[in-house]
């Protein structure tokens, strides 16, 4: 059996291409909108093709809960400590800055390093680690 190589993530939302243009800015990606419709979808795609699609869909219903599943945006990779909390800081001022919410900087301790918890500009909890 082959194994799968790409996935798509997918989002439901109330405004997909305002939640696309804000991932888009966040992870540097490319939009691809419908060519005549409502808008009832949006697409960012990584110009590079290495990282996932992110598909984002409009449905009736709101966000009621807590995500089951996050994003990461590693934005702190291979860094530690004061380094790495410092930067994880500055891209949570440009993310809000675009509209995202800070919920929680978790600071390092004796077995995790230093993340911050985060909403996008619909309410979906993604972390920069």
């Amino acid at each position: 059996m082959a194994s799968v190589k790409k996935i798509q993530v997918t989002f439901d939302c109330a405004e997909p291409e305002r939640v696309a243009r804000f991932w888009c800015e966040v992870l540097g990606y490319a939009i691809t909108l419908p060519s005549e419709g409502e808008g009832s979808w949006a697409a960012a795609s990584d110009p590079t093709n290495e990282g996932p699609r992110m598909y984002f869909q409009r449905v009736p219903e709101g966000k009621v809960a807590k995500n089951r599943v996050h994003l990461d945006v590693r934005a702190g990779t291979g860094l530690v400590g004061e380094e790495r909390l410092a930067t994880l800081e500055a891209e949570r001022d440009r993310l809000v800055a675009l509209g995202a919410v800070c919920v929680q900087v978790l600071y390092a301790d004796d077995e995790n390093e230093s993340c911050i918890v985060m909403q996008d500009i619909e309410g979906n909890e993604f972390c920069l680690d």
